[in-house]
């Protein structure tokens, strides 16, 4: 007799190739083509692996001007990105130190530091010379990885965020920050912040909301979807924060 089939064997939910998401969550048939004056470039840890409620691919399908890349380390921002930079000051990165607009009193959604982390005189011109942006997308401990092994970021101009409101992600996954947000999110803010585009956001945003819509769908029928638990004795990244 034949054994029954084992229920823990069942055949691999499809992925797309596009946002590489399970296809029960993808929303690639939504997204909104955005012309965008600023570039993004958007660095993934290797391990960052939160193929349900991750966002680098999704920010990434709706740009031209959108560069993904996965790995630990790039000798400089040229070769990040697969092309010739002049200037790498004009590329602004959302630094992960300690500095926090609320305790800097600054009123800006988007703020310049200086490289003692104080907020930088002339904003509006720092600010205003800027050509693209670079995001580090895992969580909190992978993102400070990537900004250690990459030395060329100190070329960079240091922006932080000052978000309005909480991360979308709400009890889907705690941040340990109020102003910790999702990579999409604070693409959202600072791309709309600087090309001074509300429609920015408000499509990145629409996005985000579509994703957290159909993950809270699938999720009662389809648990593996969840992420999971980190393993007993092992550190939870994943109650850290996203870059």
């Amino acid at each position: 007799m034949s054994n029954p089939p084992d229920p823990a064997a069942a055949e691999p939910i499809p992925e797309c190739p596009h946002c590489q998401k399970p296809m029960p969550l993808c929303i690639c048939d939504s997204i909104t083509p955005i012309e965008n004056r600023l570039s993004l470039l958007i660095l993934q840890h290797p391990q960052e692996q939160d193929r349900a409620l991750g966002t680098a691919r999704l920010l990434a399908g709706h740009f031209a001007k959108a560069t993904v890349r996965v790995g630990l380390s790039w000798p400089s921002l040229s070769k990040a990105l697969g092309h010739h930079v002049e200037n790498a000051s004009h590329w602004a990165v959302l630094y992960l130190g300690s500095a926090r607009a609320a305790d800097l009193e600054a009123a800006a959604e988007i703020v310049a530091l200086n490289r003692k982390g104080e907020v930088a005189d002339n904003q509006r011109a720092i600010l205003g010379k800027l050509e693209g942006i670079v995001l580090l997308d895992g969580t909190w401990s992978q993102a400070k990885a990537l900004w250690w092994r990459n030395p060329w970021m100190l070329k960079c101009q240091r922006v932080i965020l000052n978000p309005a409101h909480p991360s979308r992600y709400g009890r889907l996954r705690k941040e340990p920050r109020k102003d910790g947000l999702s990579t999409i999110e604070a693409a959202a803010t600072i791309l709309a912040g600087l090309e001074r585009r509300p429609d920015i956001a408000e499509t990145l945003n629409a996005s985000f909301e579509r994703l957290l819509t159909r993950y809270r769908e699938v999720q009662a029928e389809m648990p593996e979807l969840a992420p999971k638990p980190a393993p007993k004795g092992r550190r939870d990244f994943r109650r850290r924060k996203r870059a």
